[in-house]
């Protein structure tokens, strides 16, 4: 058990080599020095409580929400009606007063007008409620009214996807474990370490990213445009600036058969190739592709209008069938603006528009201060633990500081490739996990002492004291690592930090109180072969 060829020995030193040396741009930077930048800079990247950032609280309107519904629905009983219920005749579909209804014009087919509607009033998750009621009002008018049931719901879902939006276009930040969690029904707390002016953040988080593409009604007159008249089936767009419309403040598309952002599958800044002015090339996927194509090649020679968040930011012609399921979107564009643009198209579109209703920056000297602290914790711990193991067990004492403190650089060179990150309570795993890390030599030692009571040899009770201790070493562990992980998979933010730490410092521990001083104490045996030991 004892025996260590050189191969494993030159093995096991170089994981630790690696580990302490990546642990040195770290120690550099904690000590205030500069790493020379020649050379790589593997780094624990610190906590929003330890590096200070942005603390944003963002907040969504649910009327929004049942408007999108409404809309959305009016649109469901129209292609409905189209695809079941061919001959029924109706009315303009109202969506007044919170609901969607219309008339039919042939009493006798209002049951056949109100079955083809019917599997549009689905159930709210799995209650057996409805989201919609459905109503027969004035002998022929249907209504559709949202349920409370169905906009909790369509609320709490579109919270849940603007979460998810949030983390993916802060990731693409570059940002480093940001804290993006909910807050009650409708809101999210996003929290960005190291992120001092939160202006770039904001910017981008508000910005909904809704993007469609719809045909340009080229027969409303620019007069009755002025005075808010459109001719049916069109709606009309505010444009983003004086150049995106041709001058025009406002524009007339089609309300229906235009494609919407949701079906694409990557944008990307870029350049036009003409004049070198930034533009976002975009994708879309197989059936948006198609969608598109259809579109362009119907229509060539009039102009479509690229409509993002509500205002039309460019109305180009349709020059010719674009076929390849790509575009580019052009408009006056920066490359900042531009990249941020297509950052947000490709996270996707935000399914409700949010509104920063607290905000503030957390600075770094409560951090350099817990740092600090947390510094001299570890080293009066660790002095103390070094003093009590050294006059304990003496030179096996002093393999357990020396494995003690290879042990604190391996978490940090470990957490730095790892590209982890360091919170407050990831400081307090750190201290516990030096005190904790001498509980295995404390057990081996102690256990070496009794196989030398029993009357066993040196190297006899050295091997039945590593070989009986490890077992209890590594069931101990074992829990605590799976303790740790729970609380990874399950917590966020601080908590996760902990666990982070905890379970990269066990496997240190380990690793450092077990194998390395199992191979120190060999090589000393093997060179002095003593026949007594000091414990």
């Amino acid at each position: 058990m004892l025996d260590f060829p050189r191969w494993k020995q030159a093995f096991y030193w170089s994981l630790a080599a690696i580990a302490m040396l990546a642990a040195l741009p770290s120690i550099f930077a904690f000590a205030g020095l500069r790493w020379p930048s020649q050379l790589p800079r593997p780094e624990v990247n610190l906590g929003l409580d330890l590096a200070g950032g942005s603390h944003i609280l963002l907040e969504a309107n649910p009327d929004q929400v049942r408007r999108q519904r409404l809309e959305a629905m009016d649109e469901d009983v129209r292609q409905r009606l189209k695809q079941n219920a061919p001959d029924v005749r109706i009315g303009d579909i109202s969506t007044k007063d919170g609901t969607v209804s219309f008339l039919v014009d042939d009493p006798s087919q209002l049951d056949k007008a109100r079955e083809a509607v019917l599997p549009l009033t689905n159930g709210a998750q799995l209650t057996g409620q409805r989201d919609w009621d459905i109503q027969v009002l004035d002998g022929n008018r249907i209504v559709l009214t949202p349920t409370q049931a169905g906009v909790d719901l369509a609320v709490s879902q579109a919270m849940d996807t603007a979460t998810e939006v949030v983390r993916k276009r802060i990731d693409a930040l570059g940002t480093r474990e940001p804290t993006i969690i909910r807050q009650g029904a409708q809101r999210i707390v996003v929290q960005v370490p190291g992120l001092k002016d939160p202006a770039a953040l904001k910017a981008l988080l508000g910005q909904t990213a809704k993007l469609e593409f719809k045909l340009v009604d080229s027969t409303a007159s620019p007069t009755d445009l002025a005075q808010g008249i459109v001719p049916p089936g069109s709606q009309i767009v505010p444009c983003a600036d004086a150049g995106s419309c041709g001058g025009a403040p406002t524009l007339a598309v089609r309300r229906l058969g235009g494609i919407k952002g949701d079906q694409l599958t990557n944008a990307q800044q870029t350049f036009e190739q003409q004049n070198n002015r930034p533009v976002v090339s975009i994708t879309f996927d197989q059936a948006g592709g198609a969608k598109f194509a259809k579109l362009t090649s119907e229509n060539v020679g009039k102009p479509f209008a690229i409509i993002l968040d509500g205002k039309v930011i460019s109305a180009p012609n349709i020059n010719e069938p674009i076929l390849g399921g790509s575009a580019q979107i052009s408009g006056n564009f920066t490359v900042e603006s531009a990249n941020q643009l297509a950052i947000s198209l490709r996270s996707g579109a935000l399914p409700v528009d949010l509104k920063v209703v607290e905000e503030r920056s957390v600075g770094p000297d409560l951090g350099a201060d817990s740092i600090k602290k947390g510094m001299l914790a570890m080293l009066v711990g660790t002095t103390a633990l070094a003093v009590f193991i050294l006059v304990t067990y003496g030179r096996f004492g002093v393999y357990a500081c020396a494995a003690l403190i290879v042990n604190v650089l391996m978490i940090l060179g470990i957490m730095a490739i790892a590209n982890t990150t360091l919170t407050l309570p990831g400081i307090a795993g750190f201290v516990l996990t030096i005190g904790a890390a001498v509980d295995a030599n404390v057990l081996i030692n102690e256990r070496i002492r009794e196989e030398r009571h029993r009357g066993r040899r040196v190297v006899q009770a050295v091997e039945m004291g590593y070989k009986e201790a490890s077992r209890a070493i590594f069931d101990a562990n074992i829990t605590n690592v799976i303790a740790a992980a729970l609380m990874f998979i399950f917590g966020s933010g601080p908590v996760k930090g902990f666990a982070v730490v905890l379970v990269i410092g066990i496997v240190t521990s380990v690793f450092t109180a077990v194998t390395m001083t199992r191979m120190w104490v060999a090589n000393w045996l093997r060179r002095a072969r003593p026949t007594e030991i000091a414990l």
